[in-house]
C-alpha cells in the first residue's frame, strides 16, 4: 500500500526555501556573551560528568542542514567554548548511536501537523541507545509551542514497553519519576488510536554546556529508517534503509539566552535555518520506496 499525496505533501514542505537566521537572537530570547572554555596546554578543561538525565526538557531548537565540511569546522568552533557530553566521551569517534520508534494514527496526523507547520504540534516515541535486553528506554512526548521546544520524558526497562503501549499496568518501577508522563503518553496513543509506524536511527555527536544557561550543539549522520509494526525499539537488525541526505543535521538548543557566541557562529559559516524532521524525511522516503504500510486517505 501507498501513502497517496504524502510524497508530494512532504516534498512541497521540504522545498520550502531556508531562511536566514538573525544575527542577533530571536526574538523575545535573551542574549548573552560567553567565554571560551580555559585550556591548558591545548587541551579543553573536562566538565564533570553527571549521572542525572540531563536532557534539556524546556528549550529553543534551531535547526540547520550543512555539508560534512562545515560541520567539522563548527565542531571545532563548539568544542572551544563548550565540551562533548558525556555520552560522546564513551565513543573513540565521539558518535553514538539513537534509535527511535514513532507512533502515529493510520492517517498520520501527527506527520501531518509537521509537514504543514502547525504551529503547535506534538511527536510520541520510545528511544534506546543499545540493543542490550537489560537496559532501559525512554518515552517520550516532544511538544511544540511557538519556537519552545517543551519534552517529557519516563525511563523504563525495554520488557514493559509491550505492556505500557497496549494500555496496561505501569511498572512501580516508573512510578517515581515517570508515571505521569507514561500515564499522557498512554492517553496518547488512545486518543489518536496510534500504533508504532517508523523506526528511525542515525549516530549522534553533541556537546553541552554546563552553565546555568544550558546549551547544546549536536550533529546527525547517517539517518536510516525501518518501518514496522512491532512495538519494539532496536538498533540492529535487517530491514533499514538509509535516508537519502549529503547533508549534516546541526541542532542548536539552549534553555534561556541565546549566547553571544552562537550568534558570532552563525555569521561566520553562514547558516540559513531550516526544518529538518528525521521522521517526515523517514516517511517520505519509505513512501518513495513504495513499501510502506500506512494508508493516508487524508491526502487524497
Amino acid at each position: 500500500m501507498t501513502f497517496y499525496r504524502i510524497k508530494e505533501r512532504v516534498q512541497a514542505s521540504q522545498a520550502r526555501p531556508a531562511k536566514s537566521v538573525p544575527l542577533h537572537p530571536p526574538k523575545g530570547i535573551a542574549s548573552e556573551r560567553t567565554k571560551p572554555l580555559k585550556t591548558t596546554k591545548n587541551k579543553i578543561v573536562k566538565h564533570k560528568s553527571k549521572s542525572a538525565d540531563t536532557t534539556l526538557f524546556c528549550r529553543h531548537e534551531l535547526k540547520y542542514r550543512i555539508p560534512e565540511t562545515k560541520a567539522r569546522a563548527i565542531a571545532q568552533y563548539v568544542r572551544s567554548y563548550i565540551s562533548l557530553d558525556r555520552y560522546s566521551k564513551k565513543y573513540p569517534n565521539h558518535e553514538y548511536p539513537i534509535s527511535s520508534l514513532y507512533f502515529d494514527s493510520d492517517k498520520l496526523h501527527l506527520c501531518k501537523e509537521t509537514i504543514e507547520g502547525k504551529v503547535n504540534r506534538f511527536k510520541l516515541r520510545i528511544r534506546c541507545y543499545d540493543d542490550l535486553p537489560e537496559t532501559t528506554c525512554f518515552f517520550e512526548i516532544k511538544r511544540r509551542f511557538n519556537n519552545v521546544i517543551f519534552k517529557s520524558r519516563a525511563c523504563a526497562l525495554k520488557t514493559v514497553v509491550g505492556d505500557v503501549i497496549r494500555g496496561g499496568y505501569i511498572p512501580e518501577s516508573l512510578y517515581k519519576d515517570g508515571k505521569e508522563t507514561v500515564k499522557q503518553f498512554q492517553f496518547y496513543l488512545h486518543m489518536l488510536n496510534a500504533r508504532p509506524i517508523v523506526l528511525v536511527r542515525y549516530m549522534r555527536q553533541a556537546f553541552e554546556g554546563d552553565s546555568s544557561n544550558r546549551v547544546r550543539v549536536t550533529f546527525d549522520r547517517q539517518l536510516s529508517f525501518k518501518t514496522t509494526q512491532n512495538p519494539t525499539v532496536t538498533l540492529n537488525g535487517s530491514g533499514w534503509r538509509n535516508v537519502s541526505m549529503n547533508f549534516v543535521v546541526l541542532e542548536i538548543k539552549f534553555t534561556s539566552k541565546y549566547p553571544r557566541w552562537l550568534s558570532d557562529m552563525v555569521k561566520a559559516f553562514d547558516l540559513k535555518q531550516t526544518a529538518m524532521s528525521k521522521y517526515v524525511s523517514s516517511v517520505k522516503q519509505s513512501c518513495e520506496l513504495g513499501f510502506c504500510a500506512p494508508t493516508c486517505g487524508i491526502y487524497r
